[in-house]
């Protein structure tokens, strides 16, 4: 007989709280690339690409979840360099910012010489262009997976409560993400700032993989800042093209 204890105890439901705050608060960074690089879609197919992207997020939290001495063993060293040793956890990290370094890099490029998002001539090529887009989602979703899971397991004792937890902050972050595709995609501005946190955040990856640590709340407190500014910019510009008429 299955025993439901745990529903009335307030420690449990506690943890569970705090835990899926922390994993909305940690998938932001997913959000936030997931809304740019959907963008380079057609509507239909972008609305997809994020179903897929935030499915693949999940199964892969889930994974690791119950996967969790294997999961605890990637923090353990596998290599040293001049006295640091680096786990695969590290490894995973560096690449993963190594490759939102690059991403951003080319994505701005090509927004400020104008040759991004021009649109495919054949049904193949938009095909492969959604293969590439959702390939380049799932490697993402790995590494902010394997941080988040980390995460999880340090603050929750029943792999039940952490389960539950990753399912409701997915579940939040695909609510979430429609909006904020489509706030970056009406007001191209914002997916400048946009492209500047996966910059921020790709630095943060990589200094956390060599040990130096950077505080989330830092650049969450940034990211905030930045967006509150845009914000504002683009509510000031509409009020002025309302009076401008």
């Amino acid at each position: 007989m299955i025993a439901f204890d745990w529903v009335a105890d307030p420690a449990i439901w506690a943890s569970l709280v705090t835990l899926t705050v922390m994993e909305v608060v940690l998938g932001i960074d997913n959000i936030v690339f997931i809304s740019v690089i959907v963008g380079k879609l057609p509507q239909q197919q972008a609305k997809r690409a994020r179903q897929i992207g935030l499915g693949l997020a999940l199964i892969f939290r889930v994974i690791l979840l119950f996967s969790l001495f294997w999961l605890i063993g990637l923090t353990a060293p596998v290599f040293t360099i001049l006295g640091e040793g680096f786990s695969w956890r590290d490894i995973v990290l560096v690449v993963g910012g190594a490759f939102l370094l690059y991403k951003a890099t080319v994505e701005i490029h090509q927004d400020v010489e104008g040759g991004g998002h021009k649109e495919t001539a054949t049904a193949t090529k938009v095909y492969a262009s959604f293969g590439m887009i959702v390939a380049q989602i799932a490697v993402i979703d790995m590494v902010f997976s394997i941080d988040s899971i980390l995460t999880a397991i340090g603050m929750a004792d029943h792999v039940g409560v952490m389960v539950a937890a990753v399912v409701i902050a997915i579940a939040i972050m695909y609510l979430a993400s429609g909006p904020v595709a489509g706030f970056i995609e009406r007001h191209p501005t914002t997916r400048m700032l946009a492209l500047a946190f996966l910059l921020m955040i790709g630095i943060a990856l990589i200094a956390d993989g060599i040990g130096f640590h950077i505080p989330r709340g830092y650049l969450y407190a940034a990211m905030a800042f930045s967006a509150i500014v845009e914000l504002l910019n683009v509510v000031a510009g509409r009020n002025r093209r309302k009076r401008a008429k």
